[in-house]
């Protein structure tokens, strides 16, 4: 996993309000990368609620976990569709239970586990999205969370005049913000645009 996928998903978690622990920061010359689980992510803000998790989480999903393995693909010029999924077994290594039992000892108690999959998109047909998604679950995975969607927050929560000197990703949103790189959304057309300097 490269280390910009890795970032832009600890900023996501730490933007809503989880602490971010990372598995380990190097990789064994004996153990292949994808055996172990990238994050640990526990929020202190924990929200019981009577709704199921949806399996696509989004930003308004994220108070009613309490803790959570976060294994992250970067793989970001796939879609994950039945056939990828189909041929990517090592998706699905930390799901297996002597995996996710040493996850369990690690995160400590204090609520349920949730096995998150951060992945670069799901197809757009809604027969393949649904072939995915059953396919996701009956592996033993609880939900996925979309870069589009992590990067979309990270770009609204981003302030043009604010200095996010401790965070390189900000930081690098905040000037092409700054420079009109990011387009407006397309609901705002009546929005007065920016003056050119």
């Amino acid at each position: 996993m490269s280390a910009v996928s890795e970032t832009i998903v600890r900023e996501y978690f730490e933007l809503h309000g989880f602490f971010v622990r990372q598995q380990r920061k190097y990789v064994a010359p004996s153990k292949r990368e994808d055996d172990d689980i990238d994050f640990f992510v526990m929020n202190p803000r924990y929200e019981i609620s009577t709704e199921p998790l949806p399996f696509i989480l989004g930003s308004r999903d994220l108070p009613s976990i309490s803790r959570a393995v976060v294994v992250v693909k970067g793989w970001h010029t796939e879609t994950f569709s039945p056939a990828v999924l189909a041929h990517a077994p090592e998706i699905f290594r930390f799901v297996q239970p002597e995996v996710f039992k040493q996850a369990e000892k690690a995160i400590g108690e204090g609520g349920p586990v949730t096995k998150i999959l951060v992945v670069p998109a799901l197809p757009n047909s809604v027969e393949a999205r649904d072939q995915s998604i059953e396919l996701l679950r009956a592996k033993g995975i609880d939900a996925v969370i979309p870069f589009h969607s992590m990067l979309s927050d990270l770009v609204n929560y981003t302030e043009t005049n604010r200095n996010y000197q401790k965070s390189d990703l900000l930081q690098i949103i905040r000037i092409l913000k700054n420079y009109d790189f990011f387009k407006e959304p397309q609901l705002e057309l009546f929005k007065e645009k920016r003056k050119k300097r």
